[in-house]
């Protein structure tokens, strides 16, 4: 199996790019479906149209139904077709991009993604994570090309409010530790291949910036401005996790966090809130050192991840719901397989709770 990198035709970062849509998307379509939030449309439809307007690019705005689901892609389709659009616009979070790349896959056509928020690494990935209609993990859609193009407006994601750029840096928490774990198991990664040195530098790259730029960028974000810091961070939560976790491998973290779409007291967590927890039961798992573990919990804390279960919602631990939650993460199919140990329903809650149990300990 031959080793494979992927990522996306363009990465475009900087302040004020959303105005400029139009001149990267005329290469790509002459008639464009928007699809974006009714938040999104508020904030931001004045801006885009003034971007096509006197362009010559047909638009159109389509208000995102919520989840990333079977239903919802379906109904997209046939908007894209009744209007026959040549091209889709992403909008938003995650979940309106993965929508966007999965209508632009079945439909054939080319897909333009534009991060709101850096809250997940999910806009430069060849990839769609399918919710049912209530937001419980279905599947991963593994598509056959990246973005043609990835465009972050650095000032508007700054503007967002910072639990959402910490939720993007627990996302990208994980993405180091999983790409090892399966390098160490010589897994296969989303890409295809296996691990690359470029994925794994990518990926460390990743961690790294975090420890070094996180608290600042939270603090800056907070304070209403876009800094550096908070340019690095974006950058590490949207490209390096992008493209560290596809060409890298996702293992334990991401199938933990898809274990606990199940407890409906976590319903309320951001994507990567629950990754976070999922990177610490990882650790917990591979019986990481204890330095490295301390250095997780540590910079959770200090940025606001969950830890505990407390935080996360669980208010009275149910080991029954935690062995149900890790019988979805264990299930076939599922990427708790690339890690480099032998792993069952039994270990995940065992991990869990000890992770909980840590967290506690770190915080008192």
């Amino acid at each position: 199996m031959a080793n494979i990198i992927i990522s996306p035709n363009k990465y475009v970062q900087g302040q004020g790019e959303l105005s400029n849509l139009s001149g990267y998307v005329k290469s790509l379509g002459t008639s464009v479906l928007i699809l974006i939030s009714a938040g999104g449309m508020k904030r931001l439809g004045s801006l885009v149209e003034s971007s096509f307007a006197d362009t010559g690019i047909a638009y159109a705005f389509e208000t995102f139904g919520g989840e990333c689901s079977e239903n919802e892609i379906n109904r997209l389709r046939k908007v894209v077709a009744e209007k026959k659009c040549d091209c889709v616009i992403g909008i938003g979070g995650g979940k309106i991009l993965d929508t966007a790349k999965a209508v632009a896959y079945y439909e054939k056509c080319p897909v333009v993604v534009c991060p709101t928020i850096a809250s997940t690494d999910a806009p430069c990935s060849a990839l769609s994570v399918i919710y049912s209609d209530d937001g419980v993990f279905e599947r991963y859609l593994f598509l056959p090309a990246n973005p043609n193009l990835v465009l972050v407006d650095s000032a508007i994601v700054a503007a967002a409010p910072a639990r959402l750029l910490v939720s993007g840096m627990g996302d990208a928490l994980a993405t180091y530790f999983e790409a090892r774990a399966t390098k160490a198991s010589r897994s296969d990664t989303c890409a295809g291949g296996k691990v690359t040195s470029a994925a794994m530098a990518l990926a460390k790259l990743c961690y790294d910036t975090l420890m070094t730029e996180g608290v600042k960028a939270k603090i800056a974000v907070e304070a209403g401005v876009c800094t550096e810091a908070v340019e690095r961070i974006i950058e590490a939560n949207t490209y390096l996790s992008g493209i560290g976790f596809e060409s890298g491998g996702l293992a334990g973290a991401h199938a933990i966090h898809n274990g606990l779409t199940c407890i409906k007291e976590c319903h309320h967590l951001y994507h990567g809130e629950k990754v976070a927890f999922g990177t610490l039961t990882q650790l917990v798992l591979e019986n990481a050192p204890e330095e490295e573990i301390e250095e997780v919990v540590s910079f959770c804390i200090e940025v606001g991840l969950p830890v505990t279960f407390a935080e996360m919602g669980i208010k009275k631990v149910d080991k029954e719901k935690l062995m149900e939650a890790a019988t979805l993460a264990s299930a076939e199919g599922d990427t708790l397989r690339n890690m480099p140990l032998e792993v069952t329903p039994e270990k995940v809650c065992a991990a869990m709770i000890a992770a909980d149990a840590i967290g506690r300990y770190f915080k008192d």
